[in-house]
Protein backbone atom coordinates (compact mmCIF):
# COMPACT_ATOMS: atom_id res chain seq x y z
CA UNK A 1 0.00 0.00 0.00
CA UNK A 2 0.97 3.43 -0.99
CA UNK A 3 0.06 6.97 -0.52
CA UNK A 4 -1.38 8.32 -2.98
CA UNK A 5 -2.68 11.85 -2.45
CA UNK A 6 -1.00 14.37 0.81
CA UNK A 7 -4.49 13.78 2.17
CA UNK A 8 -3.24 10.26 2.95
CA UNK A 9 0.25 11.22 4.68
CA UNK A 10 -0.43 11.86 8.39
CA UNK A 11 2.60 14.32 9.00
CA UNK A 12 3.71 16.58 11.99
CA UNK A 13 4.48 19.31 11.37
CA UNK A 14 2.83 19.30 7.81
CA UNK A 15 5.25 20.77 5.33
CA UNK A 16 4.66 23.89 3.75
CA UNK A 17 4.45 22.08 0.53
CA UNK A 18 3.69 18.53 -0.82
CA UNK A 19 3.38 17.05 -3.42
CA UNK A 20 2.53 13.25 -4.08
CA UNK A 21 3.06 12.03 -7.63
CA UNK A 22 2.23 7.97 -7.22
CA UNK A 23 4.25 5.28 -6.61
CA UNK A 24 7.97 5.45 -5.87
CA UNK A 25 11.17 3.55 -5.26
CA UNK A 26 10.84 0.27 -1.98
CA UNK A 27 10.68 1.96 1.51
CA UNK A 28 13.84 0.33 2.34
CA UNK A 29 16.33 2.59 -0.12
CA UNK A 30 19.03 4.11 0.09
CA UNK A 31 19.24 7.93 0.60
CA UNK A 32 21.40 10.89 -0.47
CA UNK A 33 21.89 14.09 1.74
CA UNK A 34 23.05 16.96 0.07
CA UNK A 35 23.97 20.09 1.75
CA UNK A 36 23.27 23.32 -0.52
CA UNK A 37 24.06 26.99 -0.79
CA UNK A 38 21.23 29.18 -0.65
CA UNK A 39 18.45 27.11 1.27
CA UNK A 40 17.05 29.05 4.51
CA UNK A 41 18.59 28.47 8.07
CA UNK A 42 16.40 25.31 8.75
CA UNK A 43 14.65 24.68 5.59
CA UNK A 44 14.88 21.63 3.61
CA UNK A 45 13.65 19.74 0.34
CA UNK A 46 12.97 16.10 0.36
CA UNK A 47 12.18 14.57 -3.26
CA UNK A 48 11.05 10.93 -3.53
CA UNK A 49 11.26 9.64 -7.43
CA UNK A 50 11.29 6.36 -9.31
CA UNK A 51 15.35 7.00 -8.79
CA UNK A 52 15.70 6.96 -4.89
CA UNK A 53 15.41 9.31 -2.35
CA UNK A 54 17.34 12.70 -1.63
CA UNK A 55 17.20 15.24 0.68
CA UNK A 56 18.82 18.43 0.51
CA UNK A 57 20.00 21.12 3.56
CA UNK A 58 21.32 24.27 4.24
CA UNK A 59 22.37 23.57 7.61
CA UNK A 60 22.01 20.48 10.41
CA UNK A 61 18.43 21.84 12.04
CA UNK A 62 17.38 21.37 8.12
CA UNK A 63 18.53 17.74 7.95
CA UNK A 64 17.52 16.79 11.55
CA UNK A 65 14.05 18.21 9.67
CA UNK A 66 14.54 16.22 6.54
CA UNK A 67 15.04 12.93 8.27
CA UNK A 68 12.00 13.28 10.55
CA UNK A 69 9.71 14.20 8.05
CA UNK A 70 11.13 11.03 5.88
CA UNK A 71 11.10 8.63 8.96
CA UNK A 72 7.23 9.32 9.29
CA UNK A 73 6.54 8.54 5.75
CA UNK A 74 8.56 5.19 6.21
CA UNK A 75 7.16 4.57 9.25
CA UNK A 76 3.47 5.19 8.28
CA UNK A 77 3.84 2.72 4.78
CA UNK A 78 5.27 0.32 6.45
CA UNK A 79 2.52 0.66 9.58
CA UNK A 80 -0.09 0.12 6.44
CA UNK A 81 1.73 -3.06 5.30
CA UNK A 82 2.84 -1.05 2.34
CA UNK A 83 6.52 -1.63 0.77
CA UNK A 84 7.13 1.48 -1.61
CA UNK A 85 7.10 4.93 -0.71
CA UNK A 86 4.96 7.43 -2.75
CA UNK A 87 6.69 9.39 -5.15
CA UNK A 88 6.74 13.18 -3.53
CA UNK A 89 8.36 16.28 -3.54
CA UNK A 90 8.11 19.07 0.16
CA UNK A 91 9.86 21.94 0.54
CA UNK A 92 9.68 23.39 3.98
CA UNK A 93 10.88 25.87 6.17
CA UNK A 94 10.32 27.71 8.93
CA UNK A 95 7.61 30.82 9.81
CA UNK A 96 9.62 31.63 13.01
CA UNK A 97 12.96 31.71 13.38
CA UNK A 98 12.66 30.84 16.99
CA UNK A 99 10.07 28.25 18.03
CA UNK A 100 9.78 27.82 22.13
CA UNK A 101 7.99 26.20 24.71
CA UNK A 102 8.55 27.14 28.38
CA UNK A 103 7.25 24.98 31.40
CA UNK A 104 6.41 26.51 34.72
CA UNK A 105 8.17 24.49 37.39
CA UNK A 106 7.52 27.27 40.22
CA UNK A 107 3.87 26.69 41.06
CA UNK A 108 4.61 23.62 42.95
CA UNK A 109 5.29 21.25 40.31
CA UNK A 110 8.94 20.21 39.15
CA UNK A 111 9.10 17.17 36.53
CA UNK A 112 11.35 14.29 36.85
CA UNK A 113 14.21 13.92 34.51
CA UNK A 114 11.91 11.32 32.99
CA UNK A 115 9.34 13.98 32.66
CA UNK A 116 11.30 16.25 30.90
CA UNK A 117 12.67 13.73 28.40
CA UNK A 118 9.17 12.78 27.52
CA UNK A 119 8.88 16.71 26.56
CA UNK A 120 12.03 16.93 24.77
CA UNK A 121 10.49 13.63 22.48
CA UNK A 122 7.20 15.86 22.03
CA UNK A 123 9.06 18.94 21.18
CA UNK A 124 11.38 17.22 18.94
CA UNK A 125 8.04 15.63 16.82
CA UNK A 126 6.91 19.27 16.75
CA UNK A 127 10.29 21.01 15.97
CA UNK A 128 10.17 23.58 18.60
CA UNK A 129 13.69 24.15 18.85
CA UNK A 130 13.93 26.19 22.44
CA UNK A 131 13.01 25.43 26.29
CA UNK A 132 12.69 27.21 29.11
CA UNK A 133 12.19 26.39 32.64
CA UNK A 134 10.36 28.92 34.09
CA UNK A 135 11.61 29.74 37.59
CA UNK A 136 10.79 31.71 40.80
CA UNK A 137 12.47 29.63 43.75
CA UNK A 138 13.24 26.43 42.17
CA UNK A 139 16.89 26.21 41.87
CA UNK A 140 19.38 25.67 43.97
CA UNK A 141 20.53 28.54 44.88
CA UNK A 142 24.24 27.89 47.11
CA UNK A 143 23.40 30.56 49.55
CA UNK A 144 19.19 30.73 49.26
CA UNK A 145 18.47 27.21 50.65
CA UNK A 146 15.58 28.62 53.05
CA UNK A 147 13.96 29.59 50.06
CA UNK A 148 14.24 26.25 47.91
CA UNK A 149 14.45 23.78 50.38
CA UNK A 150 11.32 22.23 50.25
CA UNK A 151 10.93 22.37 46.67
CA UNK A 152 12.93 19.80 45.60
CA UNK A 153 14.68 22.04 43.13
CA UNK A 154 16.18 21.98 39.78
CA UNK A 155 20.40 21.55 40.50
CA UNK A 156 23.18 22.18 38.27
CA UNK A 157 23.49 18.69 37.64
CA UNK A 158 20.16 18.79 36.46
CA UNK A 159 20.78 22.01 34.26
CA UNK A 160 23.93 19.79 33.15
CA UNK A 161 22.09 16.43 32.14
CA UNK A 162 19.34 18.52 30.12
CA UNK A 163 21.88 20.81 28.86
CA UNK A 164 22.65 17.36 26.81
CA UNK A 165 18.92 16.26 26.21
CA UNK A 166 18.64 19.83 24.75
CA UNK A 167 21.88 19.84 22.78
CA UNK A 168 21.43 16.30 21.27
CA UNK A 169 17.56 17.18 20.14
CA UNK A 170 18.36 20.14 18.64
CA UNK A 171 17.11 22.23 21.33
CA UNK A 172 18.56 25.25 23.11
CA UNK A 173 17.90 25.18 26.71
CA UNK A 174 17.37 29.07 27.76
CA UNK A 175 17.45 30.13 31.46
CA UNK A 176 14.24 31.71 32.81
CA UNK A 177 14.36 33.27 36.43
CA UNK A 178 11.51 35.90 37.13
CA UNK A 179 13.92 38.71 39.53
CA UNK A 180 10.94 41.54 39.95
CA UNK A 181 7.76 40.20 40.04
CA UNK A 182 6.41 37.23 41.50
CA UNK A 183 8.79 36.60 44.24
CA UNK A 184 6.44 35.94 46.71
CA UNK A 185 8.01 32.28 47.29
CA UNK A 186 11.44 34.49 48.26
CA UNK A 187 9.18 37.35 50.09
CA UNK A 188 7.56 35.05 52.43
CA UNK A 189 10.61 34.79 54.47
CA UNK A 190 13.32 36.81 56.77
CA UNK A 191 15.37 38.88 55.36
CA UNK A 192 13.82 39.07 51.85
CA UNK A 193 10.68 40.69 53.12
CA UNK A 194 12.63 44.09 53.65
CA UNK A 195 13.31 43.71 50.02
CA UNK A 196 9.39 44.03 49.33
CA UNK A 197 8.03 47.04 47.73
CA UNK A 198 5.27 46.47 50.56
CA UNK A 199 6.58 44.11 52.74
CA UNK A 200 3.47 44.71 55.07
CA UNK A 201 1.10 43.25 51.88
CA UNK A 202 -0.86 45.42 50.21
CA UNK A 203 -5.02 46.13 49.17
CA UNK A 204 -5.92 46.51 45.66
CA UNK A 205 -9.16 47.05 46.69
CA UNK A 206 -10.05 47.48 50.52
CA UNK A 207 -10.60 44.59 52.66
CA UNK A 208 -8.53 42.33 49.90
CA UNK A 209 -5.02 42.06 51.36
CA UNK A 210 -2.28 40.29 49.48
CA UNK A 211 1.33 39.15 50.95
CA UNK A 212 4.37 40.75 49.10
CA UNK A 213 5.24 39.83 45.24
CA UNK A 214 7.60 42.20 44.38
CA UNK A 215 10.81 43.02 44.85
CA UNK A 216 11.43 47.57 45.52
CA UNK A 217 13.23 48.55 42.43
CA UNK A 218 15.93 50.03 43.90
CA UNK A 219 19.90 49.65 43.17
CA UNK A 220 20.23 47.14 45.84
CA UNK A 221 18.09 44.60 44.74
CA UNK A 222 19.23 44.49 41.02
CA UNK A 223 22.55 43.95 42.65
CA UNK A 224 20.70 41.19 44.44
CA UNK A 225 19.03 39.57 41.07
CA UNK A 226 22.30 40.13 39.10
CA UNK A 227 23.98 37.74 41.87
CA UNK A 228 21.35 35.41 41.18
CA UNK A 229 21.84 35.45 37.30
CA UNK A 230 25.83 35.55 37.91
CA UNK A 231 25.41 31.92 39.52
CA UNK A 232 22.47 30.67 37.19
CA UNK A 233 24.10 31.84 33.86
CA UNK A 234 27.42 29.38 33.83
CA UNK A 235 25.26 26.48 33.34
CA UNK A 236 23.89 27.31 30.10
CA UNK A 237 25.24 27.52 26.97
CA UNK A 238 22.84 29.63 25.61
CA UNK A 239 23.71 33.37 25.21
CA UNK A 240 20.00 34.70 25.88
CA UNK A 241 18.30 34.80 29.56
CA UNK A 242 14.66 35.72 30.24
CA UNK A 243 14.45 37.72 33.03
CA UNK A 244 10.81 37.94 33.58
CA UNK A 245 9.25 40.74 35.25
CA UNK A 246 5.62 40.22 34.32
CA UNK A 247 2.84 41.12 36.60
CA UNK A 248 4.77 43.71 39.21
CA UNK A 249 1.38 44.47 40.65
CA UNK A 250 2.17 46.93 43.21
CA UNK A 251 4.72 48.48 41.66
CA UNK A 252 4.36 52.20 42.90
CA UNK A 253 2.45 51.54 46.23
CA UNK A 254 5.18 51.01 48.56
CA UNK A 255 8.78 51.92 48.19
CA UNK A 256 8.85 53.79 44.56
CA UNK A 257 4.99 55.38 45.41
CA UNK A 258 7.03 58.63 44.86
CA UNK A 259 8.93 58.45 42.17
CA UNK A 260 5.81 56.64 39.89
CA UNK A 261 3.76 59.29 41.32
CA UNK A 262 6.61 61.63 39.80
CA UNK A 263 7.01 60.39 36.40
CA UNK A 264 5.06 57.47 35.82
CA UNK A 265 4.79 52.96 37.11
CA UNK A 266 6.27 52.06 33.66
CA UNK A 267 8.98 54.51 34.09
CA UNK A 268 9.73 53.01 37.10
CA UNK A 269 9.85 50.18 35.56
CA UNK A 270 11.92 50.65 32.60
CA UNK A 271 14.27 51.93 35.14
CA UNK A 272 14.94 49.35 37.05
CA UNK A 273 15.02 47.10 34.26
CA UNK A 274 17.91 49.41 32.81
CA UNK A 275 19.63 48.32 36.50
CA UNK A 276 19.24 44.78 35.63
CA UNK A 277 19.92 44.12 32.23
CA UNK A 278 22.65 46.78 31.32
CA UNK A 279 25.29 44.87 32.89
CA UNK A 280 24.07 41.44 31.08
CA UNK A 281 24.61 43.22 27.62
CA UNK A 282 28.15 44.24 28.62
CA UNK A 283 28.43 40.29 28.46
CA UNK A 284 26.78 39.89 25.05
CA UNK A 285 23.61 38.70 26.56
CA UNK A 286 20.14 39.20 24.89
CA UNK A 287 17.41 39.12 27.24
CA UNK A 288 14.12 38.87 27.17
CA UNK A 289 10.98 40.21 29.34
CA UNK A 290 7.24 40.12 29.74
CA UNK A 291 5.98 42.85 27.86
CA UNK A 292 2.78 43.57 30.25
CA UNK A 293 3.47 46.40 32.53
CA UNK A 294 4.69 48.77 29.20
CA UNK A 295 1.74 47.79 27.37
CA UNK A 296 0.04 51.62 28.45
CA UNK A 297 3.33 52.93 27.67
CA UNK A 298 5.59 51.45 25.19
CA UNK A 299 7.89 54.08 24.46
CA UNK A 300 9.60 53.72 27.64
CA UNK A 301 11.42 50.73 25.83
CA UNK A 302 13.34 53.31 23.85
CA UNK A 303 15.48 53.82 26.97
CA UNK A 304 16.35 50.00 26.65
CA UNK A 305 19.29 48.96 24.98
CA UNK A 306 18.46 46.90 21.42
CA UNK A 307 19.67 43.59 23.11
CA UNK A 308 16.20 44.23 25.24
CA UNK A 309 13.49 42.05 23.30
CA UNK A 310 9.77 42.01 24.43
CA UNK A 311 7.59 39.11 24.75
CA UNK A 312 4.02 39.72 24.35
CA UNK A 313 1.77 37.31 26.07
CA UNK A 314 -2.08 36.86 25.92
CA UNK A 315 -3.48 33.73 26.42
CA UNK A 316 -7.01 33.94 25.15
CA UNK A 317 -8.06 33.44 21.56
CA UNK A 318 -9.64 36.30 20.05
CA UNK A 319 -13.45 36.26 20.74
CA UNK A 320 -16.44 38.60 20.93
CA UNK A 321 -16.33 41.11 24.43
CA UNK A 322 -19.63 39.43 24.71
CA UNK A 323 -17.69 36.50 25.33
CA UNK A 324 -15.35 37.49 28.02
CA UNK A 325 -16.37 37.31 31.72
CA UNK A 326 -16.98 40.63 33.40
CA UNK A 327 -16.14 41.15 37.34
CA UNK A 328 -18.10 43.73 39.48
CA UNK A 329 -17.11 47.25 38.66
CA UNK A 330 -14.33 47.43 41.45
CA UNK A 331 -13.08 44.38 40.85
CA UNK A 332 -12.78 45.62 37.02
CA UNK A 333 -11.66 48.82 38.24
CA UNK A 334 -8.90 47.49 40.41
CA UNK A 335 -7.90 44.38 37.77
CA UNK A 336 -7.33 48.00 35.22
CA UNK A 337 -4.97 49.78 38.21
CA UNK A 338 -3.42 46.19 37.76
CA UNK A 339 -2.86 46.60 33.77
CA UNK A 340 -5.59 43.37 33.81
CA UNK A 341 -7.59 44.15 30.91
CA UNK A 342 -10.19 41.36 30.71
CA UNK A 343 -12.47 42.84 27.77
CA UNK A 344 -9.05 43.69 25.92
CA UNK A 345 -8.07 40.18 25.75
CA UNK A 346 -10.86 39.84 23.09
CA UNK A 347 -9.19 41.46 20.80
CA UNK A 348 -6.09 38.85 20.60
CA UNK A 349 -2.41 39.49 19.94
CA UNK A 350 -2.87 42.59 17.14
CA UNK A 351 -3.56 44.99 19.47
CA UNK A 352 -0.84 44.19 22.04
CA UNK A 353 1.93 43.93 19.60
CA UNK A 354 1.56 46.46 17.26
CA UNK A 355 3.03 49.16 19.53
CA UNK A 356 5.92 47.21 19.50
CA UNK A 357 6.11 46.72 15.91
CA UNK A 358 5.46 50.22 14.94
CA UNK A 359 8.76 50.81 17.58
CA UNK A 360 10.92 48.62 15.40
CA UNK A 361 12.19 46.71 18.40
CA UNK A 362 12.22 43.08 18.20
CA UNK A 363 9.46 40.84 19.84
CA UNK A 364 8.56 38.02 20.82
CA UNK A 365 4.66 36.25 20.78
CA UNK A 366 3.89 34.07 23.50
CA UNK A 367 0.69 32.24 23.69
CA UNK A 368 -0.13 29.21 26.02
CA UNK A 369 -1.48 25.69 26.30
CA UNK A 370 -4.62 27.00 28.13
CA UNK A 371 -4.01 23.76 30.47
CA UNK A 372 -3.54 25.67 33.59
CA UNK A 373 -6.39 26.61 35.97
CA UNK A 374 -8.87 23.99 33.53
CA UNK A 375 -8.29 19.91 34.95
CA UNK A 376 -8.57 18.97 31.53
CA UNK A 377 -7.85 21.48 29.60
CA UNK A 378 -9.44 24.45 26.69
CA UNK A 379 -8.37 22.82 23.47
CA UNK A 380 -10.80 25.48 21.44
CA UNK A 381 -9.47 28.24 23.15
CA UNK A 382 -5.53 26.64 23.21
CA UNK A 383 -6.17 26.32 19.49
CA UNK A 384 -7.63 29.79 18.74
CA UNK A 385 -4.90 31.81 20.82
CA UNK A 386 -1.87 29.43 19.34
CA UNK A 387 -3.10 29.79 15.65
CA UNK A 388 -3.64 33.60 16.62
CA UNK A 389 -0.21 33.83 17.91
CA UNK A 390 1.63 32.66 14.78
CA UNK A 391 -1.00 34.47 12.23
CA UNK A 392 -0.13 37.82 13.84
CA UNK A 393 3.06 37.68 14.83
CA UNK A 394 4.16 36.40 11.57
CA UNK A 395 2.28 39.33 9.95
CA UNK A 396 4.03 42.30 12.20
CA UNK A 397 7.50 40.48 12.28
CA UNK A 398 7.71 38.67 15.69
CA UNK A 399 11.15 37.24 15.63
CA UNK A 400 10.23 34.29 18.48
CA UNK A 401 7.36 32.36 19.57
CA UNK A 402 7.11 31.00 22.93
CA UNK A 403 4.59 28.89 24.22
CA UNK A 404 3.92 28.85 27.41
CA UNK A 405 2.44 25.98 30.01
CA UNK A 406 1.69 28.03 33.25
CA UNK A 407 0.72 25.79 36.96
CA UNK A 408 -1.92 28.60 38.07
CA UNK A 409 -3.23 26.87 41.07
CA UNK A 410 -1.02 24.49 41.93
CA UNK A 411 -0.85 22.98 38.40
CA UNK A 412 -3.18 20.42 39.16
CA UNK A 413 -3.43 19.40 35.57
CA UNK A 414 -1.55 16.57 34.56
CA UNK A 415 1.15 16.79 31.97
CA UNK A 416 -0.52 14.94 29.25
CA UNK A 417 -3.17 17.60 29.09
CA UNK A 418 -0.80 19.60 27.35
CA UNK A 419 0.59 17.46 25.01
CA UNK A 420 -2.16 18.40 21.94
CA UNK A 421 -1.61 21.91 22.55
CA UNK A 422 2.42 21.82 22.67
CA UNK A 423 2.80 19.44 19.44
CA UNK A 424 -0.09 22.32 17.73
CA UNK A 425 1.55 25.33 18.54
CA UNK A 426 4.99 23.78 17.11
CA UNK A 427 3.26 23.16 13.85
CA UNK A 428 1.95 26.62 13.44
CA UNK A 429 4.86 28.00 14.94
CA UNK A 430 6.57 26.04 11.78
CA UNK A 431 3.92 27.26 9.14
CA UNK A 432 0.62 28.11 10.27
CA UNK A 433 -0.47 27.78 6.71
CA UNK A 434 -0.14 24.55 6.07
CA UNK A 435 -1.16 23.44 9.86
CA UNK A 436 -3.90 25.93 11.12
CA UNK A 437 -6.55 23.49 10.12
CA UNK A 438 -4.17 20.49 11.71
CA UNK A 439 -6.51 17.03 12.45
CA UNK A 440 -4.90 17.08 16.58
CA UNK A 441 -6.52 13.88 17.21
CA UNK A 442 -5.17 11.14 15.11
CA UNK A 443 -1.78 12.97 14.86
CA UNK A 444 -2.16 12.27 18.53
CA UNK A 445 -2.98 8.91 18.54
CA UNK A 446 -0.41 8.36 15.59
CA UNK A 447 3.11 9.96 16.91
CA UNK A 448 2.48 10.82 20.85
CA UNK A 449 0.18 8.08 22.63
CA UNK A 450 0.11 5.30 20.26
CA UNK A 451 -3.27 4.10 20.26
CA UNK A 452 -6.74 5.81 19.99
CA UNK A 453 -6.92 8.61 22.98
CA UNK A 454 -6.92 11.40 20.97
CA UNK A 455 -10.45 11.78 20.29
CA UNK A 456 -11.29 11.70 24.26
CA UNK A 457 -8.57 14.50 24.64
CA UNK A 458 -10.62 16.94 22.51
CA UNK A 459 -13.57 15.81 23.79
CA UNK A 460 -12.34 16.79 27.35
CA UNK A 461 -10.90 19.62 26.68
CA UNK A 462 -14.16 21.13 25.20
CA UNK A 463 -16.53 20.90 28.64
CA UNK A 464 -15.11 24.23 29.76
CA UNK A 465 -17.17 25.44 27.37
CA UNK A 466 -20.23 23.67 27.96
CA UNK A 467 -20.81 24.31 31.20
CA UNK A 468 -23.40 28.44 30.48
CA UNK A 469 -20.83 30.34 32.53
CA UNK A 470 -18.33 32.43 30.65
CA UNK A 471 -14.43 32.40 31.73
CA UNK A 472 -11.14 34.16 31.31
CA UNK A 473 -7.25 32.14 32.21
CA UNK A 474 -8.97 29.35 32.92
CA UNK A 475 -12.01 26.50 33.34
CA UNK A 476 -15.45 27.15 35.27
CA UNK A 477 -14.87 23.13 36.35
CA UNK A 478 -11.72 24.42 37.94
CA UNK A 479 -12.95 27.70 39.17
CA UNK A 480 -16.23 26.52 41.30
CA UNK A 481 -14.17 24.36 43.47
CA UNK A 482 -12.56 27.33 45.12
CA UNK A 483 -9.29 26.95 45.08
CA UNK A 484 -8.43 30.98 44.98
CA UNK A 485 -7.19 30.64 41.42
CA UNK A 486 -6.15 33.10 39.08
CA UNK A 487 -9.19 32.63 36.62
CA UNK A 488 -12.62 34.98 36.22
CA UNK A 489 -15.65 33.70 35.41
CA UNK A 490 -19.38 34.94 35.05
CA UNK A 491 -22.74 34.34 34.09
CA UNK A 492 -25.54 31.27 35.58
CA UNK A 493 -24.58 27.45 35.29
CA UNK A 494 -26.83 26.17 32.71
CA UNK A 495 -28.34 22.33 34.27
CA UNK A 496 -29.07 20.92 30.80
CA UNK A 497 -25.45 21.43 29.71
CA UNK A 498 -23.88 20.12 32.53
CA UNK A 499 -26.17 16.93 33.24
CA UNK A 500 -24.57 16.03 29.36
CA UNK A 501 -20.94 17.08 31.10
CA UNK A 502 -21.46 14.82 33.91
CA UNK A 503 -22.47 11.96 31.49
CA UNK A 504 -19.48 12.70 29.16
CA UNK A 505 -17.03 12.84 32.62
CA UNK A 506 -18.45 9.49 33.58
CA UNK A 507 -18.18 8.16 30.49
CA UNK A 508 -14.44 9.20 30.30
CA UNK A 509 -14.04 8.24 34.13
CA UNK A 510 -14.81 4.33 33.03
CA UNK A 511 -13.01 4.32 29.90
CA UNK A 512 -9.72 6.64 29.78
CA UNK A 513 -7.64 3.85 31.66
CA UNK A 514 -8.66 0.50 29.32
CA UNK A 515 -7.93 2.44 26.32
CA UNK A 516 -5.21 0.69 24.60
CA UNK A 517 -1.96 2.86 23.87
CA UNK A 518 1.37 1.88 22.81
CA UNK A 519 3.20 4.58 24.26
CA UNK A 520 5.99 4.26 27.39
CA UNK A 521 3.54 5.61 29.66
CA UNK A 522 0.68 4.12 28.50
CA UNK A 523 -0.45 3.08 32.07
CA UNK A 524 -0.07 6.78 33.88
CA UNK A 525 -1.59 8.66 31.10
CA UNK A 526 -4.81 6.67 31.43
CA UNK A 527 -4.58 6.98 34.84
CA UNK A 528 -4.13 10.60 35.16
CA UNK A 529 -6.00 11.72 32.65
CA UNK A 530 -8.60 9.32 34.55
CA UNK A 531 -7.92 11.21 37.57
CA UNK A 532 -8.14 14.95 36.23
CA UNK A 533 -11.66 14.03 34.76
CA UNK A 534 -12.57 12.81 38.32
CA UNK A 535 -11.45 16.36 39.83
CA UNK A 536 -13.37 18.07 37.28
CA UNK A 537 -16.11 16.08 37.72
CA UNK A 538 -16.30 17.19 41.44
CA UNK A 539 -17.00 20.53 39.68
CA UNK A 540 -19.43 20.20 37.70
CA UNK A 541 -21.27 18.59 40.48
CA UNK A 542 -20.42 21.82 42.05
CA UNK A 543 -21.68 24.09 39.11
CA UNK A 544 -24.82 21.73 38.57
CA UNK A 545 -26.05 21.51 41.98
CA UNK A 546 -25.76 25.53 41.92
CA UNK A 547 -28.26 25.22 38.81
CA UNK A 548 -30.74 23.48 40.90
CA UNK A 549 -29.78 20.11 39.02
CA UNK A 550 -29.90 16.70 40.83
CA UNK A 551 -26.34 15.62 42.03
CA UNK A 552 -24.69 12.65 44.33
CA UNK A 553 -25.23 13.64 47.94
CA UNK A 554 -22.24 15.10 49.92
CA UNK A 555 -21.33 11.78 51.49
CA UNK A 556 -20.70 10.29 48.15
CA UNK A 557 -19.18 13.47 46.85
CA UNK A 558 -16.54 13.64 49.75
CA UNK A 559 -15.73 10.19 49.31
CA UNK A 560 -14.80 10.41 45.67
CA UNK A 561 -12.82 13.58 46.60
CA UNK A 562 -10.73 11.92 49.12
CA UNK A 563 -10.12 9.13 46.68
CA UNK A 564 -9.54 11.32 43.75
CA UNK A 565 -6.97 13.13 46.04
CA UNK A 566 -5.25 9.72 46.53
CA UNK A 567 -5.07 9.24 42.82
CA UNK A 568 -3.46 12.60 42.56
CA UNK A 569 -0.73 11.87 44.85
CA UNK A 570 0.26 8.87 42.97
CA UNK A 571 0.36 10.14 39.17
CA UNK A 572 1.97 13.62 40.21
CA UNK A 573 4.51 11.07 42.04
CA UNK A 574 4.84 9.47 38.84
CA UNK A 575 5.92 12.62 36.99
CA UNK A 576 6.92 14.74 39.20
CA UNK A 577 9.58 15.71 42.21
CA UNK A 578 7.96 15.28 45.55
CA UNK A 579 8.50 18.99 46.89
CA UNK A 580 5.48 21.09 45.49
CA UNK A 581 2.89 17.99 46.25
CA UNK A 582 1.91 19.19 49.58
CA UNK A 583 1.27 22.68 48.98
CA UNK A 584 -0.20 21.64 45.82
CA UNK A 585 -2.79 18.97 47.65
CA UNK A 586 -3.61 21.16 50.01
CA UNK A 587 -5.80 23.56 47.97
CA UNK A 588 -7.93 20.10 46.84
CA UNK A 589 -7.95 19.21 50.96
CA UNK A 590 -9.05 22.71 51.63
CA UNK A 591 -12.08 21.97 49.32
CA UNK A 592 -12.71 18.21 51.26
CA UNK A 593 -12.60 20.20 54.67
CA UNK A 594 -15.44 21.97 52.99
CA UNK A 595 -17.85 19.05 52.46
CA UNK A 596 -17.82 18.41 56.27
CA UNK A 597 -17.01 15.07 58.26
Amino acid sequence: MTATTAADLVLVPRPRSLVVNGEGPSVDCAVVERRVDGLAPEAFELDITTDGVEIRHGDDAGLRYGRATLAQIRSQIRLEGGTHLPALAIRDRPDFAVRGYMLDISRDRVPTRETLERLIELMELARINQLQLYTEHTFAYRDHEKVWRDASPMTVDDIAWLQRCCAEAGIELVPNQNCFGHMDRWLKHEPYRQWAETPDGYEPVPGMHRPPAVLAPTVANAEFALSLFAELLPNFSSRRVHIGCDETFELGLGVSRQEAERVGKQEVFARHLERLVTPLCAEGREFLFWDDIIRKKPSVLERLPAEAVAVAWTYEGPKDPSNIPHAPAEVEEMLSDLDIELTGSAGGFAPIIEPLAQLGRPFWVAPGTSSWNSLIGRIDNAIANLTDAAVTGRAYGASGYLITDWGDGGHLQPPSISFGPLLFGGAVSWCVDANRDLALAPVLDRFVFGGAIGESLATLGGLSARTGRLAYNGSPLDAVMGRGATSFVSGDADASQLVDVVAVLDEAIDALPRIPLGCADAALVGEELMTAARLARQGAWRLLERAGGKVPDVTARRADLAESIALQRECWLARSRPGGLPDSIARLERVLAGYGT
